[in-house]
């Protein structure tokens, strides 16, 4: 019966070795599944990563420029805050220049007026330009229209085409800021 049992067994061991490829086929499929859901899992993951990565980059550079605009628009802030005083006190300053423009320098009764009116005027334009605002005083020179607004154009063989004759009310700029453009006549080339 030995002799019977050991074909048997054979026939077993054959049938049993099909069912065991079987079984590793089963397992190397299952493997091969969950390495192939890892490595999607894993490409997922590296895709987020890199969104990830390149939002907080955009967050970084917004914060950035905000940090950089808030700093501009205070520093804008404390260079121009005097922009509405300074404009308010260009009259004060016009009314002196126009009272030693009409005032009779002959007269040596008001010689000293004059001269005090002057210094006022030397000490109102030197305490100003300490805070940045500067008179833009264009007899003389070339009309520039981002600083001079020409009331008149006359010809003129004496200077240049384009060169301020008259100055009717001096400018003024605050820290390289327009606050008033320079009311000028103009030449023109004769015809």
């Amino acid at each position: 019966m030995t002799e019977q049992q050991q074909p048997t067994d054979n026939t077993t061991e054959h049938t049993q070795q099909p069912a065991n490829d079987t079984a590793d086929t089963v397992e190397l499929s299952g493997e091969e599944s969950i390495i192939s859901k890892l490595e999607t899992e894993l490409a997922q993951t590296k895709a987020q990563l890199a969104e990830q990565h390149d939002l907080m980059l955009r967050i970084k550079a917004e914060s950035d420029n905000i940090r950089r605009r808030a700093s501009m628009d205070v520093e804008k802030a404390h260079k121009f805050a005097l922009e509405k005083f300074s404009a308010d006190l260009l009259p004060v300053v016009d009314n002196l220049e126009r009272a030693l423009a009409f005032i009779n320098r002959e007269d040596e009764a008001l010689k000293g007026v004059v001269e005090g009116v002057e210094l006022t005027v030397k000490s109102f334009l030197d305490t100003v330009a300490k805070y940045g605002v500067n008179q833009i005083d264009p007899q003389g020179q070339p009309f520039n229209p981002e600083l001079h607004q020409a009331m008149s154009i006359q010809p003129s063989a004496d200077v240049a085409p384009n060169t301020v004759t008259f100055v009717m009310q001096k400018g003024y700029e605050l820290n390289g800021r327009l606050l008033r453009p320079a009311m000028v006549g103009v030449s023109k080339a004769p015809e």
